[in-house]
């Protein structure tokens, strides 16, 4: 009796603490890996998984996993302040690949140019020796760039699979140094260029063993076909190999429809097989976030060749692994209160040390410039987030500039918010992508928030003297151009976003990826069951077809930390139903061993354009970074409702206790921000600040300057506040909000569209 409720307390505890696959993790959605991923590798070792591949100008990332879906970076294997490292656009490092041999982790890769490196550690996130070059065997003309290890666990050698130029593809035998013995195995029959290269490039060479068989797989170039051939020994001679002529991605093609560059393939312990491959997004429109990383599973035919299906837009089956606690890849917050630059952050090119600092002043960034500029930068995979920093920055000139940017591959394009000087030496705020400017005066001093969104294509710039209150830098720009295809394939490399200096050097207290108090899209979740997107004739998209049990996640999303002094009031949910609606529960960090923080109920708006704003409270404190689920409930329909838009509402009120009541600031000043959604039918929110217990009116005028409604005529207390604007009794067109108060006044327009 005590041996059984001995074991069914560990099988509680095990449930508790996440070691059995949760619901939401049972499905995922590519990629998983957002952002440009180019050229992956992929490792298991034990119980965990690694990546990595070409990164080019960024400094390269080691990344983990212990389910395949999930991932983080926990190093980074070559250094900025490598003396070899490089500053152009398509330079840097192609390739990289960690394994473990010989009691040690090795990484290996390659520099523009064709020389190859490796660099050792004791533990996966290193420290990381100095990179070693590799010398090349004789008879060799070089070892080439995106090439791969493969370890033969029967035999206990390890190999270097290389590719230098079009029909030289080479195994070399790696020694217990990590350098090439005099072993190589001669494939340059696969290729030959007296045969026009059949196979395209036949680059990124990759190898595993199943069932008794090497398998040996190439791609066609940086966007073709994949291949294979396979051998039961492992040899140069060509008669021993039966190469596949065709294509191993089968299917239908969908928005990532040219797969390839695939991973070596690991099998787990259930017998699936597994690889990453990366790919462009299938429409040119957002071609520059680069080869994203997509999980894709491995079948074999009837043959004994592997098939890969093209990965499709809808939820798939998950590898069966538990829960460890990763949240989704996207980029990491960071309240620089360590010592040293946490791993998911990269430079551009080669960077001294000396060009950065996490202890100059605690709890802050300096970041200098180093030949007339510096970044730190991470992928920029996603289509919608609120990037938000503080930054401290005393300009001298019009070149100095500070602040948060996303930047395009070749270095060409670049939007960005920062602090600077005019030609006349005022001090100034601005926003700029290409030609479109806006600049307004900096009269918050030295020490600004800044703030830049992105709705798809769609940004905006703001500032705030207090990060609670924030004004709109200039209008809505058009990035497009940004994530365009772009010339030299966008130099390989996809789009970065980050913080960035020009000229004179600046101090940043934190990095923001996606505000909880900035609304979000709903139809770009990063990871989603059972929902599709329905585009709508005015932006914004719907997520759409939201049936009982089914799910979507954003990933990601900042409550309040030390710095970001804020905390949760409820949640807002844009939404139409013209069936029965339901409920949307509100998880974090999963949708079963996660916390319930809220339930909002959606009912009938009376047609699926109908959209109206509801919302809830949020039941318990929360603070710092969560993934998100939203899980809708409800009877008798596959389409309860559908959703535009999400934002929470933070306090606004004093609170109770002596530990909350540091989470209240009040705002530094009036402000009326745009309306969201806008253009709307027939609803959208106004959100304005009070910095003090103030009367206000507001009111809502058509185009001859009429007055159509007052919304509010009365006190409101310190601290920001959302009302709810019905314009169902209105025809379409343009109307005007005007906040009035005794010390500030303001206009923004509003767009009705039936």
């Amino acid at each position: 009796m005590i041996r059984l409720v001995t074991l069914i307390g560990v099988c509680l505890m095990l449930i508790k603490f996440g070691y059995t696959q949760s619901e939401p993790f049972k499905w995922y959605v590519n990629p998983v890996i957002p952002g440009d991923h180019p050229d992956p590798t992929l490792t298991r070792i034990g119980s965990d998984f690694y990546t990595s591949g070409s990164s080019f100008n960024p400094t390269p990332k080691i990344y983990h996993s212990t389910d395949l879906v999930h991932w983080e970076v926990i190093a980074q294997p070559v250094s900025a302040a490598w003396n070899y490292y490089g500053d152009t656009p398509g330079g840097g490092i192609w390739g990289g690949h960690m394994v473990f041999y010989g009691g040690k982790y090795w990484h290996y890769f390659g520099k523009g140019g064709g020389s190859m490196y490796f660099a050792t550690a004791a533990q996966p996130a290193g420290p990381w020796s100095s990179p070693i070059e590799l010398r090349i065997p004789a008879g060799m003309s070089g070892l080439g760039v995106d090439n791969s290890i493969f370890i033969d666990d029967d035999t206990g050698k390890w190999y270097l699979l290389t590719k230098n130029g079009r029909e030289n593809n080479h195994i070399v035998e790696l020694g217990s140094s990590g350098q090439p013995t005099n072993t190589v195995l001669d494939l340059t029959w696969l290729n030959p260029d007296a045969e026009g290269n059949p196979y395209g490039w036949a680059e990124g060479p990759v190898m595993w063993k199943y069932n008794g068989y090497y398998y040996y797989s190439f791609a066609e170039h940086l966007a073709g076909k994949q291949y294979v051939m396979r051998s039961d020994t492992l040899t140069g001679e060509e008669s021993a190999w039966t190469i596949v002529g065709d294509n191993i991605f089968s299917g239908t093609p969908a928005t990532y429809n040219r797969p390839n560059h695939i991973s070596p393939v690991v099998m787990l312990d259930d017998g699936t097989s597994w690889t990453i491959a990366h790919s462009y997004h299938k429409s040119s429109g957002w071609y520059a976030h680069g080869r994203q990383g997509l999980l894709c599973q491995v079948t074999y035919n009837d043959q004994g060749f592997p098939v890969i299906q093209y990965p499709p837009d809808n939820a798939v089956n998950a590898p069966d692994f538990p829960d460890k606690g990763i949240p989704w890849m996207v980029p990491r917050p960071d309240l620089f209160d360590t010592d040293e630059l946490d791993p998911c952050w990269s430079f551009l090119g080669y960077k001294p040390q000396r060009t950065w600092s996490l202890t100059d002043r605690s709890g802050w960034l300096h970041l200098m410039s180093f030949n007339g500029d510096n970044t730190i930068i991470q992928n920029d995979g996603e289509h919608n987030y609120s990037l938000i920093t503080r930054v401290d920055h005393q300009p001298a000139s019009a070149m100095d500039e500070a602040g948060l940017w996303i930047i395009n591959g070749p270095e060409t394009h670049q939007a960005k918010v920062f602090s600077s000087k005019n030609d006349e030496g005022l001090n100034i705020l601005a926003f700029e992508f290409g030609e479109s400017s806006y600049v307004v005066e900096n009269n918050s001093g030295p020490v600004v928030w800044l703030k830049l969104v992105r709705n798809n294509h769609l940004l905006s710039g703001s500032f705030s003297s207090d990060g609670a209150a924030w004004t709109q830098i200039g209008e809505v720009i058009d990035a497009k151009a940004i994530d365009a295809e772009q010339s030299q394939f966008n130099d390989f490399t996809g789009n970065q976003q980050g913080l960035y200096v020009k000229g004179a050097g600046a101090y940043f207290d934190l990095y923001i990826y996606r505000d909880a108090y900035t609304p979000m899209m709903a139809e770009c979740p990063a990871n989603q069951y059972g929902t599709s997107v329905t585009l709508n004739r005015i932006p914004p998209s719907s997520l759409d077809y939201l049936g009982d049990n089914d799910w979507a996640m954003y990933a990601g999303i900042e409550f309040g930390n030390e710095d970001y002094r804020k905390q949760p009031d409820s949640i807002s949910v844009t939404a139409a139903s013209a069936s029965q609606g339901g409920v949307i529960e509100v998880w974090l960090d999963s949708l079963d061993t996660g916390t319930k923080i809220a339930e909002c109920k959606i009912s009938n708006t009376g047609a699926w354009d109908n959209h109206r704003v509801f919302s809830a409270p949020v039941l318990t404190p929360v603070s710092g970074c969560h993934d998100v689920y939203l899980k809708f409930k409800g009877t008798g329909s596959d389409r309860l409702f559908r959703i535009q838009w999400l934002t929470f509402t933070e306090r606004s009120d004093t609170t109770s206790t002596v530990e909350e009541s540091h989470l209240f600031i009040p705002p530094a000043q009036f402000e009326l921000e745009p309306n969201y959604p806008n253009p709307f039918n027939p609803e959208t929110n106004i959100c304005f600040t009070v910095p003090e217990t103030s009367h206000i009116a507001l009111k809502i005028y058509d185009r001859s300057g009429a007055e159509v409604v007052t919304l509010f005529d009365g006190v409101k207390n310190a601290g920001r506040h959302t009302l709810l604007f019905d314009g169902h009794e209105l025809t379409s067109g343009l109307y005007f909000c005007q906040l009035n108060t005794t010390k500030y006044r303001d206009t923004i327009k509003l767009l009705l569209l039936k």
